[in-house]
């Protein structure tokens, strides 16, 4: 599994505490110094099923100052694909990986499933 976080955040601090309390394993990476690429973000959203805006970190800095809110719906999917491996403080985080599920951000009641 493969948890991808920004270690300053306390949603991310939270999800890993989640984690290592429920005895699970998994790879580290820090979302800054090792943004996703074009095709894992690519990939990940089909596996999710959900909406590509789902992956944006709509309350972070960054998103506001490019003004993305009134941005994105003008966009392709392939341009925002490339805007969030263009910058780690784009992507919502944690992101939560294994081979047939993606979960984007931390809401305790959903990891169980």
């Amino acid at each position: 599994m493969l948890f991808i976080e920004y270690p300053k955040c306390s949603t991310c601090k939270k999800a890993k505490k989640y984690l290592e309390e429920h005895g699970i394993e998994f790879e580290d990476r820090h979302i800054v110094e090792e943004n996703p690429t074009k095709e894992e973000l690519a990939e990940w959203i089909r596996i999710s099923g959900k909406p590509i805006k789902k992956f944006f970190n709509t309350s972070g800095m960054k998103y506001r100052e490019l003004g993305l809110k009134d941005k994105l719906p003008e966009m392709s999917e392939e341009e925002q694909i490339e805007l969030l491996a263009s910058d780690g403080m784009l992507v919502k985080r944690p992101l939560l990986i294994d081979g047939e599920m993606v979960l984007a951000g931390f809401k305790e009641a959903e990891w169980p499933e």
